[in-house]
């Protein structure tokens, strides 16, 4: 058993293309909690007088959801699963600063289509 769903088998769609699910195992999720450190808001109102993107919020962004991802992709090994379908992301502000990033789907057992 793998210790994580392989990237090529996650789809936001209802379906792998190639592939054919045999057997829904169930919801999946990946979850984590960021905050803001004080030198990196020091750094975004910075880059916030300049413009543009705030390339520090979006690190911040893409390691928060990235983690959340992988979190979701060994959870759904865990359950058994070789795939995941309809898979999304939420974002909540659960403090000011703290962000929680969710990353769900529904964890399936998938076969090449013949």
């Amino acid at each position: 058993m793998a210790n994580t769903v392989p990237h090529h088998q996650v789809s936001t769609a209802n379906e792998i293309p190639g592939c054919r699910i045999v057997r829904s195992l169930g919801i999946v999720r990946g979850i984590t909690v960021r905050s803001r450190s004080v030198v990196g808001n020091l750094g975004a109102a910075l880059q916030t007088i300049v413009g543009g993107n705030i390339s520090i919020y979006t690190e911040l962004c893409e390691k928060a959801r990235e983690e959340a991802f992988e979190l979701m992709l060994r959870h759904a090994a865990a359950m058994g699963a070789n795939g995941v379908v309809a898979m999304r992301y939420d974002a909540n502000e659960v403090a000011q600063g703290v962000t929680e990033v969710l990353a769900y789907g529904t964890a399936v057992q998938v076969e090449a289509s013949t």
